[in-house]
């Protein structure tokens, strides 16, 4: 796991860590980077995930995306507020009540869709400009097994601990 030090630096041994745990290889110096403009201090060079990394993750982002804009697309038929003959029933107030609720289900969970599929594109379009896993408030790398349980993240844990409050 690497969250980077106090001022937003780890090292390329941490790096290295990452991408053999994903299986892939990386040399270079020993020297210490820092991740807020992300550039090694000598070689100006931008820190990224290799394509080899990135494309799966990307190829699932757009599935999950997808699925959610189906499932979105579907809720509107559950919505018993896009039904045109409740108007012409009188129907009680039990069954006033029971499309009320289920009104307000699905419009919770519309909203709860949108959020997510909001997250996937800024993913998405990260990956595009090569800052995927970089914290997009600090600037420090997301940790991997944050990322491995939420892809579609753009904040660190302690970002998002701050978001939350």
């Amino acid at each position: 796991m690497v969250d980077g030090g106090m001022d937003g630096s780890c090292t390329v041994a941490d790096l290295q860590g990452i991408l053999g745990r994903l299986g892939y290889g990386w040399t270079g110096c020993n020297h210490l980077f820092t991740l807020g403009s992300q550039v090694f201090s000598h070689m100006a060079k931008k820190i990224t995930y290799p394509k080899e990394v990135t494309k799966p993750v990307e190829k699932h982002l757009v599935e999950k995306l997808s699925t959610l804009e189906k499932k979105k697309k579907d809720l509107h038929k559950e919505d018993p507020f896009s039904d045109a003959s409740r108007l012409d029933d009188n129907a009680a107030v039990d069954a006033d009540a029971a499309e009320q609720f289920g009104h307000m289900r699905v419009n919770a969970v519309k909203k709860t869709i949108d959020r997510s599929i909001i997250q996937i594109r800024k993913a998405l379009s990260r990956i595009k400009v090569g800052k995927y896993g970089i914290c997009e408030r600090c600037g420090k790398f997301i940790d991997t097994d944050r990322l491995m349980i939420l892809p579609e993240t753009t904040l660190c844990v302690d970002c998002e601990k701050k978001r939350e409050k």
